[in-house]
């Protein structure tokens, strides 16, 4: 028998990528990312945090907020397959499934206390676009929850795809220096669909307040200028 669940965000996500291209692919890829998880005005209680700061990481269960209403499909295109590849979406990590939901294992730095906020989890790792609602956060436990034993599936066949970055010092220092290195984390991952090879594409990503523009050659990742987003 069918039945409907209704779920409200209990937080926010703020992180540096305002729209979806350039995410990284999965959680943890790119460890270098800060992220803050702001709880709604109704769940900032801190007694609701207590204990969790015992955890180095956590589970973030979110919405696939840009993904559309209604708009599942029984087989996706996996991007590192270059898209021309169809797996079920249940075998895939698709945002085009019967319920959007999404989750992200995220390292947990601090518990921060702000005021007007209450509780605001830092994080690293983040996979999720600037806005993302949160549904749920819950502890990650080592024990029960790693299995190095777990086979990878197709998502094997690139799990050490990286591209050699070339960021020249003078657009490198435009980025504030706390984020040069996840910036060089992301690009390294090469933010390009699967299917894309035209070494002179110009490609724009959004990080920040910036946007980054690059071409990618033989496994080389060059960038190619940097832009303040508000100058625009």
């Amino acid at each position: 028998m069918s039945q409907e669940i209704s779920m409200r965000p209990i937080a926010h996500i703020r992180t540096d990528f305002p729209e979806k291209f350039g995410i990284p692919r999965q959680s943890g890829l790119v460890k270098d990312l800060t992220a803050r998880v702001v709880m709604e005005p109704e769940f900032a209680n801190p007694d609701a945090f207590r204990g969790l700061e015992e955890f180095s990481h956590i589970w973030l269960l979110w919405l696939f907020s840009e993904s559309g209403e209604n708009t599942w499909s029984p087989t996706v295109r996996p991007p590192r397959l270059g898209g021309n590849v169809r797996k079920g979406v249940f075998a895939s990590r698709s945002p085009f499934r019967p319920n959007r939901i999404g989750l992200s294992c995220v390292q947990l730095k601090e518990i921060r206390m702000e005021s007007g906020l209450g509780p605001v989890l830092i994080v690293q790792g983040a996979d999720l676009m600037d806005g993302t609602p949160i549904l749920d956060i819950k502890p990650y436990h080592a024990g029960a929850d790693c299995h190095p034993e777990a086979t990878a599936g197709f998502t094997s066949e690139n799990v050490d795809y990286r591209v050699k970055v070339i960021f020249p010092e003078d657009l490198l220092a435009r980025i504030p220096a706390d984020k040069r290195e996840s910036l060089k984390g992301v690009l390294s991952e090469d933010p390009r669909p699967a299917f894309h090879h035209d070494p002179e594409r110009v490609y724009g990503m959004s990080f920040g307040k910036h946007e980054i523009h690059f071409r990618v050659r033989d496994k080389v990742l060059t960038v190619v200028s940097v832009e303040n987003r508000e100058n625009r």
